[in-house]
C-alpha cells in the first residue's frame, strides 16, 4: 500500500474544505448532442445552460462540413502553425474572420486559436511585450473572464507592467487613472458581454477614453460574436466602431457552435503576435477539419437563417424581461442571451439547481470564485432552438421553485 504523503493530504483537506463551503464542483456526463434537450446521466433534461446561443452546435450542415474536412484534411494538423500545421483551410478561415471585422478595424487580420483562453493569453502577453520592461500599464475590468485575468497576471509577471482593476460602469474613475499615467504602453482590457451578468461593456466610451489617453483597447467578445450586430459580427458592429486601437477576440465555440477562437487586429499587431505570442508559437494547430466546419458556420451566421436565429433570441429575451417576475430573487437586466438570477448564498443556489433538476431542467448553480461572494446565481442562457413555450414553461417552474426555496428557509 502506498504511504500517504504531505501533498496528497493537503489536496484531500482542501477538497473537503471546498465541500464544506458548498463550493465543490462536479462533472456531469452527457450522452447527446449539444441542444435544448440533453441526456444527462441517463435522464433527459431541458437545457438552459449552454453557450450555444444560435443553436448551431448540432446543425446538420456544419456536422457535414466537419466530416468533409476530416475526409479532405485528416483529423490532426501534426505541428504548430509555424512549423507545418498551417493549412489552406486555416488561412481561408482567418481571411473570412478578418472580413467580419474589416468595417471596424483598418487593415484587419485574424489569427485562429484552439481556445479562447489561449487567444486571450496570447493577445495580452504579446501586446504587453511591445513595451520595454516596466513601462507598460494594464487596466482590467473587475468582472472580466478568468482567461483575461490570467492573461493580465502573466503579462504583468513577464513584463513588470502595472495592473489596475476598474469598474466598467464607472468610466470617470478610469479617466482619472489614465490622466496620471505616463507609461509607454497603456492597455485597457474588457469583456464585450460579461459572461456571468450578461450586460454589455461600454465599448464605445472605452474607445473614446483610449483615444484620448493614447491607450489600446482589448475586447473579448466571446459572448457577443455571432449574436450582436445585424450580421452577427459582434459588439463592434453593434456599436458601429472603427479604430486601429482595437484588439478584438472572438470565440467560435459559443454562438458559432464549433470550437476555437480568434484574435483580430490591425495587421502589424497580429504580425507581432505571430512573432512573439508564445502560446500561439508553441501550440499544435487546431485540426484543419475544425476550420473547414467553421467556414460553414460563418456562412450561416451571415445568412438569412442567422438573422432569423438572432431574431428568435430577441423574442425570447423580450418574453423573459416582460413575464419573469420574482418576489426576492434578483433578475439582472440584460439584452443578451445570458439572463442571471441572483440568489445570494451558495445553499440557496444549490437548492434551486437541485429542484430544477428534479423538475427536468439543467441550470447549474454558479458560485464563487466564478462570481463574487454573496452573489451565487442561476445563469440561464437562451438558444435560438428554444421555443416561446419552452421559455414560458421554465418561467412557471422557476416561480414555483422560488416559493419552495423561501418556504425551506422559513421552516
Amino acid at each position: 500500500m502506498t504511504k500517504s504523503f504531505n501533498a496528497l493530504k493537503l489536496a484531500e483537506e482542501q477538497i473537503a474544505d471546498l465541500d464544506q463551503q458548498l463550493l465543490k464542483r462536479k462533472l456531469r456526463i452527457t450522452n447527446s448532442p449539444c441542444d435544448t434537450k440533453a441526456l444527462v446521466e441517463d435522464r433527459e433534461l431541458k437545457a438552459f445552460c449552454s453557450n450555444d446561443y444560435l443553436g448551431l452546435a448540432n446543425h446538420s450542415e456544419i456536422a457535414k462540413a466537419l466530416s468533409e474536412g476530416a475526409q479532405k484534411y485528416g483529423v490532426g494538423s501534426g505541428a504548430s502553425h509555424l512549423i507545418s500545421g498551417h493549412s489552406i483551410t486555416h488561412d481561408l478561415l482567418e481571411k473570412r474572420l478578418a472580413s467580419f471585422q474589416s468595417a471596424h478595424i483598418p487593415k484587419a487580420r485574424a489569427l485562429f486559436f484552439s481556445t479562447g483562453y489561449l487567444a486571450n493569453l496570447t493577445a495580452i502577453t504579446g501586446i504587453a511585450r511591445l513595451a520595454p520592461q516596466g513601462s507598460g500599464s494594464i487596466y482590467s475590468a473587475k468582472l472580466n473572464h478568468a482567461s483575461l485575468i490570467d492573461g493580465v497576471r502573466l503579462a504583468s509577471a513577464q513584463t513588470n507592467a502595472s495592473v489596475t482593476l476598474f469598474d466598467h460602469t464607472q468610466q470617470d474613475l478610469l479617466i482619472d487613472l489614465l490622466k496620471k499615467d505616463s507609461k509607454t504602453l497603456k492597455l485597457i482590457v474588457t469583456d464585450g458581454v460579461f459572461s456571468m451578468d450578461g450586460d454589455l461593456a461600454p465599448v464605445k466610451k472605452l474607445l473614446e477614453i483610449a483615444e484620448e489617453y493614447d491607450a489600446l483597447l482589448l475586447v473579448d467578445d466571446a459572448h457577443g460574436f455571432g449574436v450582436l450586430g445585424k450580421q452577427g459580427h459582434g459588439i463592434l458592429e453593434q456599436e458601429n466602431i472603427y479604430s486601429d486601437r482595437i484588439i478584438y477576440i472572438g470565440t467560435l465555440g459559443k454562438a458559432a457552435g464549433v470550437s476555437g477562437a480568434f484574435i483580430c487586429a490591425q495587421d502589424n499587431f497580429v504580425e507581432w503576435l505571430v512573432q512573439k505570442g508564445r502560446p500561439y508559437i508553441y501550440s499544435t494547430a487546431t485540426p484543419p477539419a475544425i476550420a473547414h466546419a467553421l467556414l460553414k458556420s460563418l456562412e450561416i451566421i451571415e445568412s438569412d437563417e442567422g438573422k432569423q436565429r438572432r431574431a428568435q433570441l430577441h423574442r425570447l429575451i423580450d418574453i423573459w424581461q416582460q413575464e419573469m417576475i420574482f418576489s426576492t430573487w434578483e433578475k439582472v437586466s440584460s439584452c443578451s442571451p445570458i439572463q442571471p438570477l441572483i440568489l445570494g448564498g451558495n445553499a440557496d443556489a444549490l437548492l434551486a439547481a437541485t429542484l430544477l433538476d428534479e423538475a427536468g431542467y439543467w441550470i447549474p448553480a454558479i458560485r464563487p470564485p466564478t462570481v463574487p461572494v454573496g452573489s451565487s446565481r442561476l445563469r440561464i442562457t437562451f438558444s435560438a432552438n428554444h421555443s416561446e413555450n419552452d421559455l414560458r414553461s421554465l418561467i412557471k417552474t422557476l416561480q414555483l421553485i422560488e416559493r419552495q426555496v423561501l418556504e425551506k428557509n422559513h421552516s
